[in-house]
């Protein structure tokens, strides 16, 4: 008699294998856990450590805003004036990928009854880069916020000045540093949120220059890399130094928040803060 119960052959494995879909299991980036792919829930949060993957800004306003009027929708780097056709694809790639003209989503949001600018920097464009165009859009968030006499809720996500737009995208730390002691001499609030990675100059103007500085879990925030820094001091830097418990613990940061408690903390920030 036949034995229903046999052990698959080898080439049956791989066949099998080769039918399960991609994209099934997860690895996190931050504890390197591997996990099924709905355990991340609609948040993208690992179960086993709570680091919140990188999400697009398209789908962070969705996952927060009760309502969004886009700001500056057609303002976008223009490709024909640059020579480096490599820069060219990263734009166009950056297009494709986030469904963003930049690497900033700017415009006027709802939570409840709670109006604000937002602004959500989109670490798939270029990683994030502070160039011409994203500093010009978020400069004039916080004109037209002023203007409104609206808070503002930013977050930020990374990589630092994008050098293909050289000089031009360091003067944006300036600008936008600008725009921020404007909305602050109004008294309206300003609240940062800083998310992985937000390095370089992002850090070192906007992203804490807020009134009111937060978190998520395990996000990476610092100026140099760790490589840099290790040269330059001659030393290895604790592993968790630029981790946002580190930052949280030495006073850089007002709180770290989990981010499916992301929205009801910032309305009561709001809800704080409001001259209603």
């Amino acid at each position: 008699m036949q034995n229903k119960f046999s052990l698959p052959t080898q080439d049956e494995i791989v066949k099998r294998l080769k039918k399960i879909p991609e994209g099934l299991w997860r690895e996190c980036s931050n504890c390197h856990e591997k996990f099924y792919y709905r355990r991340a829930g609609v948040y993208e949060v690992c179960p086993n450590c709570g680091y919140g993957a990188r999400l697009g800004s398209r789908k962070r306003i969705k996952l927060l805003c009760d309502e969004f009027e886009e700001w500056d929708k057609a303002m976008a780097t223009d490709p024909t004036n640059i020579d480096d056709e490599k820069y060219k694809k990263k734009l166009a790639t950056g297009i494709k990928t986030t469904h963003v003209n930049e690497s900033v989503l700017t415009g006027k949001a709802k939570i409840g009854n709670n109006e604000f600018a937002i602004g959500v920097m989109d670490s798939r464009f270029i990683m994030g880069s502070l160039g011409q165009v994203t500093g010009s859009k978020i400069a004039r968030m916080f004109q037209e916020a002023t203007r409104q006499h609206l808070p503002i809720i930013m977050f930020t996500a990374s990589g630092g000045a994008r050098m293909q737009d050289g000089i031009h995208s360091l003067m944006q730390m300036a600008r936008v540093s600008d725009e921020v002691a404007r909305h602050s001499a109004e008294g309206l609030l300003y609240i940062a949120v800083i998310t992985d990675p937000t390095t370089g100059g992002v850090t070192a103007s906007y992203a804490m220059q807020a009134d009111i500085i937060i978190s998520e879990p395990k996000t990476l925030i610092g100026f140099a890399g760790r490589r840099v820094i290790e040269q330059t001091i001659n030393q290895k830097p604790p592993k968790d130094f630029q981790q946002a418990e580190t930052l949280l613990k030495n006073g850089f940061l007002d709180d770290i928040v989990e981010r499916p408690n992301l929205k009801e903390y910032l309305n009561n920030l709001l809800n704080l803060h409001s001259d209603k």
